[in-house]
């Protein structure tokens, strides 16, 4: 999950490439305010002159140059945030502007990358995987219920499965387009085929297009990426990022958990990795086969209590979609 030097450097001059913007936008503001209001340009220069000598004061050994020239200075602002008032602008249209207003277009913030350079990593390792074209074939506009039934209805739901399916798909949206105000956590269940992947998918891009960071790991490639954090087969710089990604990610996507190989390590490293979660407020969603007694069989009580108590629950009903598609290919 680490960026590559090119990657990295690629990043890096997109943030360069939105500075000197951000230059070019606020002197074109500065020189409309200048032109509109010429006295705004007298009183900059103004502060100038009288910040370079009272610093010159200062440095003489004026002990109260500093403090006259911060009365002086209020004086001016006060009646330069008056004139742009009345020609009516804001007080801070003078201001740089920025795309990020947590790091200001640097790429870090308080010594730590951003999460907006966590959005442009990610969207270039989606970029360039083969997750990016499953995206564009898997998602709510590809999305068709015609292998669901709309016949016969189904006792426990009061509907028919693709009745049921148009409902679930309705949250689903929903929730892309309210996270994270409107929810966090999704568990998706269901038998083999049912649409599981699919509909995570479907959130998966959704949340990318709108610029928020997702990654998306089997439940194998989760716990080797875990064991490999814990046992130390990596570098340390790259085990510190993949797992910090995995903790610190705005969306985590856990998919068909219960397919690995489990064991009392797997069991802890799941109530760490969704604990650890919850308690940062990030969203995780799970998709597996295993019903909630038997995910309380395979992992813990205290895992199932967690899922329980933060996540909503989506069953999904039908057959195998893929089965169904493969059949249907094999008449056609």
């Amino acid at each position: 999950m680490a960026l590559s030097n090119s990657q990295y450097n690629e990043v890096m001059r997109d943030y360069e490439k939105q500075q000197l913007k951000n230059r070019y936008d606020r002197q074109r503001r500065v020189e409309e305010v200048y032109r509109q209001v010429p006295r705004i340009r007298q009183l900059d220069e103004e502060i100038r002159s009288r910040g370079a000598d009272s610093a010159r004061q200062v440095l003489a050994g004026d002990d109260g140059a500093k403090e006259r020239f911060k009365k002086k200075l209020e004086e001016l602002r006060k009646e330069k945030r008056s004139l742009l008032r009345e020609a009516g602008y804001p007080n801070d249209y003078m201001e740089p502007r920025f795309r990020c207003s947590d790091c200001q277009d640097t790429g870090y913030a308080k010594g730590r990358r951003c999460h907006c350079f966590e959005q442009a990593r990610t969207r270039i390792l989606y970029a360039q995987s083969n997750i990016r074209q499953v995206l564009n074939q898997e998602n709510f506009d590809t999305l068709s219920y015609e292998w669901y039934d709309d016949t016969a209805r189904l006792d426990h739901l009061g509907m028919t499965e693709a009745a049921y399916m148009r409902m679930v798909v309705k949250s689903c949206r929903e929730f892309a387009a309210g996270f994270p105000e409107k929810g966090r956590n999704l568990l998706f269940t269901g038998s083999t085929g049912v649409g599981k992947t699919f509909l995570t998918n479907c959130i998966a891009k959704a949340l990318i297009d709108r610029y928020i960071s997702v990654i998306y790991l089997t439940s194998q490639d989760l716990f080797e990426l875990l064991s490999r954090y814990k046992f130390g087969r990596e570098t340390l710089e790259d085990v510190e990022e993949s797992c910090r990604h995995i903790l610190e990610c705005e969306m985590l996507i856990i998919d068909d958990l219960g397919t690995e190989v489990n064991n009392t390590f797997v069991s802890s490293q799941l109530f760490y990795c969704v604990n650890e979660r919850i308690n940062r407020q990030k969203g995780t969603i799970i998709s597996t086969n295993l019903s909630m007694g038997m995910l309380r069989d395979t992992y813990s009580d205290r895992v199932t209590s967690r899922l329980m108590s933060n996540y909503a629950t989506i069953p999904l009903y039908g057959g195998d979609i893929r089965m169904k598609k493969r059949n249907f290919r094999g008449l056609s």
